[in-house]
């Protein structure tokens, strides 16, 4: 667990480039581009913390995602797989992939809301109005998608869903 947290610290800042490097899409803007050149104007424009923005909701999902991953591990392979069954350990690890599978679909919201923290109010088009709301604290941003029941909104690569009432720019055909 503190392996993991403290590798997820260590990456965190390039979390962050990446993702405001795919949102400057977006608005068709070209404010992050290269490595260096993006770690200069994150620093100019937000100072450190503009590197960490968005990294309470991933390590507490990415902690949350650990200790239910090897919890159900545990208790399928202590309690539903018997040691005197062929393939006893091809199930183990076949179960420690579903139960990671699973985990990682109960974190997801974490996974959603330290994503939109780090383009929130970053000056690009994407992380502010009208393509995305602009939040004081993750805690905010976390009530106002459970409001709305988009705690889980682009989870599914398959399965998507439109939220009633929403404006999109495609409707508003502002990329034509």
């Amino acid at each position: 667990m503190i392996a993991r947290s403290c590798a997820t610290i260590v990456t965190h800042p390039f979390h962050v480039i990446t993702l405001r490097c795919m949102v400057q899409f977006i608005g068709r803007e070209i404010k992050y581009s290269g490595v260096f050149d993006s770690i200069i104007t994150v620093y100019r424009e937000e100072g450190i913390l503009g590197f960490f923005a968005g990294l309470i909701p991933r390590l507490l999902g990415d902690v949350l995602s650990l200790w239910i991953c090897n919890l159900l591990a545990h208790v399928i392979n202590t309690y539903a797989i018997d040691d005197s069954m062929s393939h006893t350990g091809e199930m183990k690890n076949c179960s420690q992939a579903v139960t990671g599978f699973f985990a990682s679909m109960l974190t997801y919201p974490f996974v959603l809301v330290s994503n939109l923290m780090a383009v929130n109010n970053c000056g690009l088009a994407g992380g502010l109005p009208p393509y995305a709301s602009v939040y004081p604290t993750w805690v905010d941003c976390w009530r106002h998608l459970s409001r709305e029941g988009n705690t889980s909104r682009g989870s599914s690569l398959f399965f998507r869903k439109l939220p009633a009432g929403k404006m999109y720019a495609i409707d508003q055909k502002r990329f034509f």
